[in-house]
């Protein structure tokens, strides 16, 4: 087990790349600084130079980094996949542990602070949501409140909580049928939200103070769906 030093500053890079959103940061102490790109399919091409940038920026060579924290999904397949990969390359690389963190959890950490719970929900395509419930903690921190999950946004089940806070690409792309199964009109609602590798830095900055880090191998993927490919057969039936 890998454990923190607390006289050290932290030095934690994160990767983000669930969704259409390519997002690195890197913890330095009490400085979060970050790279943040919306380039569907360019992933692969920007995650790496965005962090050897980060480095750059805060003088630290990668011998330097504690541990890698990465947003585990759910997602997009290829974007997950991708996160992951980077992660446990540089981790196994550096013979420091990995931080997973979920995607959907990065996400409702930019939900405002208004005593609401926060639904954060991203477009899982095939008529569904990745969705996950959430709330504030005492140290400004989010904590879920039910499992995460991927359902027809029509088929929603919320706790039982009159407030809501909703965002990511679920919103924008199915708010009608969320509203529905809403208790009543959210407090605040935005579609154009995106996890982000900042948030997932601040997530899983405690974890591995904690302790909570994970040898790379060990760092998985989370995609909710048993089945994360179509065939060419149910692609082409999609298309009609």
């Amino acid at each position: 087990m890998w454990r923190f030093c607390d006289n050290a500053p932290m030095n934690l890079l994160a990767i983000e790349t669930a969704t259409e959103a390519c997002s690195v940061a890197l913890l330095h102490g009490d400085a979060l600084i970050d790279r943040s790109e919306l380039a569907p399919r360019r992933h692969a091409e920007l995650a790496l130079p965005m962090a050897e940038e980060l480095l750059a920026e805060a003088g630290i060579a990668r011998r330097q980094l504690d541990a890698i924290a990465v947003g585990q999904g759910p997602g997009a397949f290829t974007g997950v996949r991708l996160a992951i990969s980077v992660a446990q390359g540089l981790a196994l690389a550096l013979d420091i542990p990995v931080v997973p963190v979920s995607s959907l959890a990065a996400l409702a950490m930019q939900a405002p602070g208004n005593g609401a719970a926060i639904l954060a929900a991203i477009d899982a395509r095939r008529g569904e949501i990745y969705a996950g419930v959430f709330r504030f903690n005492a140290d400004d921190l989010i904590e879920p409140l039910d499992a995460e999950r991927v359902l027809a946004a029509s088929a929603l089940e919320l706790p039982g909580t009159e407030a809501w806070n909703v965002l990511g690409t679920g919103w924008s792309a199915y708010s009608d049928a969320i509203r529905e199964r809403l208790p009543s009109p959210p407090r605040w609602a935005d579609g154009d939200r995106y996890p982000q590798a900042r948030d997932v830095a601040r997530l899983a900055a405690p974890l591995f103070a904690a302790g909570k880090g994970v040898p790379p191998e060990q760092a998985l993927p989370v995609y909710l769906r048993d089945k994360v490919a179509l065939t060419l057969e149910e692609q082409q039936q999609q298309a009609t």
